[in-house]
């Protein structure tokens, strides 16, 4: 019983920290944005998303992905086996990590006043978790090779109608 208290608890936190790393790139792009508006308005929002990103970030984000971290690992050690399907979700969950450490130093660099992203690169940056959560879930549901092969193809097409998305909002800006 206690392997299925645990595992809801890693669904919970991983929920948790998605959220969390689906609304901090939202604010880097507003933080980024708010770099060409003229003064007192710059400082002012500036100092807001800076608030915003720290509370999100060491309040939730962090917390939920240690939590999901102890909770996976746990989950594990009590499935009692590693099937060849969890070998895959390991090298997606360690990307994931890897995309949250890189956000994490996206925002040292906001919270120091340092815009090195621009609103379109972060936008894109913005949908690497959305690919990291379908390639996780998929694979999670169907725990097989054929069924990883067509989410794959999934995955190439969903990457493809998101940066087809973003470029045809940024036209859509640019015009207005």
């Amino acid at each position: 019983m206690s392997f299925l208290y645990i595992k809801a608890l890693h669904i919970i936190f991983v929920v948790t920290w998605f959220a969390g790393l689906f609304y901090m790139p939202r604010l880097l792009i507003y933080f980024a944005e708010a770099q060409d508006k003229p003064e007192p308005e710059k400082s002012i929002l500036q100092n807001q998303y800076k608030l915003m990103q720290r509370r999100l970030w060491y309040g939730i984000t962090w917390p939920s992905a240690v939590v999901t971290l102890i909770m996976g690992l746990s989950t594990w050690y009590l499935y009692g086996a590693t099937p060849g399907w969890l070998h895959l979700k390991f090298l997606f969950v360690l990307g994931l990590y890897g995309y949250h450490i890189y956000t994490h130093r996206i925002f040292k660099q906001q919270q120091q006043g340092v815009v090195s992203w621009s609103s379109t690169n972060l936008r894109i940056w913005n949908e690497v978790a959305t690919i990291f959560l379908f390639a996780i879930v998929f694979l999670v549901i169907l725990k097989n090779g054929l069924g990883m092969a067509y989410g794959l193809i999934g995955l190439a097409a969903l990457i493809f109608v998101l940066l087809l998305a973003i470029r045809v909002y940024k036209i859509i800006r640019e015009k207005s």
